[in-house]
C-alpha cells in the first residue's frame, strides 16, 4: 500500500481544442510546486485526474499543502493505491477508515471499475467496504442522499486507489495561461490580494516596489520581499523590482503643490512601472485599489491617474471593501505581514489635505515644473532585482 494525491481538476475540463495547454501547463506548475520540497514525486494525468506518487524521501503533508495552493485545482485528495484485490481493498479501507472519514458523522461508498473484468460489481465493492468501515467506526451511519463524505473506490487497469476526504483547491486556471502582467506591490494589504486574485486567472506575475530610501528602511523593503514569497508560493516564481522614487519625491516636495502630490506620485509610478513592465513582456499593470477607500482612490483620481499609463491597469479589488480584502489576505497568509509596522513610500509624502476630486490640468500644470522623463529614466536605472 501507498499513499497518492489526487488532483481534481476544475473548470479546465470545460475547455475546448486547446485543453492539452492547458493540462500542460498545470503539470508544469505542480511539477514546480513539487521542487520546492524534499523528495521524489512521479505524476500520472488520467480523466481530469492528476495522480501524484511519493517516492524517496517524500514529505506528502507538506506536498499537500503546497499543491492546494496551485491554481488549476479545485481539490486535494489523499488516498492510498493498494492491490488490485477485494481483500488488500479491503483490509486498506479498515487500516485507514479514520483518516478516509475524519470527523465526519455520515458516509457512503461510491466505486467505479475502470477494469471491467474486476469480479465485483461497482454495487458490490461498495457494500463490502461500507461493511468494513461500519464495522471499524460504528458511530457512523450510511447516508446514500447526503453524506459529509464519499469514500471513493476506483479500479485501475493496474491496481485499485481508495480515498475520502478532499481539501479545496486553489480554483482558478493555471497560472501563465493568460500571459504577464506588472504587479505594484507595496507593504499594505491590498496589492497581494489584487496580486493573488490576477494570478488565479492565469497571469504570471512580475512586481515592481518603490521605495524612498533614506526615508524608508531596510525592513520595509525586507516586509516586501516577504509579501511576494508568500505570493509566489500561489503564483509562483515571481521577479521583484526594487526601485528609488527618492529623487522624484524630492523634486516634487520642492516644486509642486503639496495637495497633489499623492496624485503626482501615482502617475509618476504608472509611468515608471510601464516602463519596466514592457521590458520585461508585462502587458498589464496591477494595482491594489479599492474605489472610495482612500482619497487618492476616488474615481475622479483614478481616471487622472490612468492618464499616464498608455497599457491596461487591472484592478481586482475595486468592488470590494477593507474587510473582505482583510478576509482575502488572511485567506492566503498575508495579511500578517502587511501588518508590520514599516511604512512604505507614499506614507512619507502624504498630504494633509489631498485633492480628490482632481482636474488633469490642474496635474499637467504641476507635471510641468518637472524633468519628468529624466525622472523616470533615473528611477529605472535604481531597479534591483530580486527573485521571489
Amino acid at each position: 500500500m501507498n499513499e497518492i494525491i489526487l488532483l481534481k481538476y476544475g473548470e479546465i475540463v470545460l475547455k475546448g481544442l486547446n485543453r492539452n495547454y492547458f493540462n500542460q501547463l498545470l503539470e508544469k506548475n505542480v511539477r514546480r510546486a513539487l521542487k520546492r520540497i524534499p523528495g521524489e514525486y512521479e505524476l500520472e494525468y488520467a480523466q481530469s485526474v492528476l495522480f501524484v506518487r511519493g517516492g524517496e524521501g517524500s514529505d506528502m503533508d507538506l506536498a499537500v499543502e503546497r499543491l492546494k495552493k496551485v491554481f488549476g485545482i479545485v481539490a486535494v485528495c489523499r488516498g492510498i493505491e493498494c492491490a488490485k484485490d477485494i481483500d488488500v481493498i479491503c483490509d486498506t479501507v479498515k487500516t485507514y477508515a479514520g483518516e478516509l472519514v475524519g470527523q465526519a458523522k455520515t458516509f457512503k461508498c461510491d466505486a467505479r471499475r475502470g477494469d471491467k473484468k474486476f469480479p465485483l460489481t461497482s454495487p458490490q465493492i461498495c457494500n463490502e467496504c461500507g461493511g468494513v468501515i461500519l464495522e471499524a467506526l460504528p458511530h457512523l451511519r450510511v447516508d446514500v442522499k447526503d453524506p459529509e463524505v464519499i469514500v471513493r473506490i476506483e479500479i485501475r487497469d493496474n491496481s485499485a486507489i481508495v480515498y475520502g476526504r478532499r481539501e479545496k483547491g486553489a480554483g482558478g486556471i493555471p497560472v501563465g495561461s493568460e500571459g504577464r502582467a506588472m504587479l505594484l506591490l507595496s507593504g499594505g494589504i491590498d496589492s497581494p490580494v489584487a496580486g493573488h486574485m490576477t494570478a488565479k486567472r492565469g497571469v504570471q506575475l512580475e512586481a515592481v516596489y518603490f521605495e524612498t530610501p533614506p526615508y524608508t528602511s531596510e525592513a520595509a523593503r525586507e516586509k516586501v520581499i516577504s509579501l511576494a514569497k508568500k505570493l509566489s508560493e500561489y503564483a509562483g516564481v515571481i521577479r521583484l523590482h526594487c526601485v528609488s522614487l527618492t529623487e522624484a519625491q524630492e523634486a516634487m516636495a520642492t516644486n509642486c503643490e503639496e495637495r497633489l502630490f499623492t496624485l503626482l506620485l501615482r502617475r509618476f509610478m504608472m509611468r515608471t512601472a510601464e516602463q519596466i513592465a514592457r521590458k520585461s513582456g508585462a502587458n498589464a499593470l496591477i494595482t491594489g485599489e479599492s474605489l472610495g477607500q482612500v482619497a487618492s482612490q476616488t474615481l475622479l483620481s483614478m481616471v487622472v491617474t490612468d492618464d499616464a499609463a498608455h497599457m491596461p491597469v487591472f484592478r481586482p479589488c475595486i468592488g470590494l471593501d477593507k474587510e473582505e480584502i482583510v478576509v482575502r489576505a488572511r485567506q492566503m497568509g498575508t495579511f500578517e505581514i502587511s501588518t508590520l509596522p514599516y511604512e512604505d513610500c507614499c506614507a512619507m509624502f502624504t498630504p494633509k489635505h489631498p485633492n480628490t476630486r482632481p482636474k488633469l490640468e490642474d496635474i499637467l500644470a504641476e507635471e510641468a515644473k518637472l524633468d519628468v522623463e529624466g525622472l523616470v529614466a533615473r528611477a529605472i536605472e535604481t531597479d534591483q532585482i530580486v527573485f521571489c
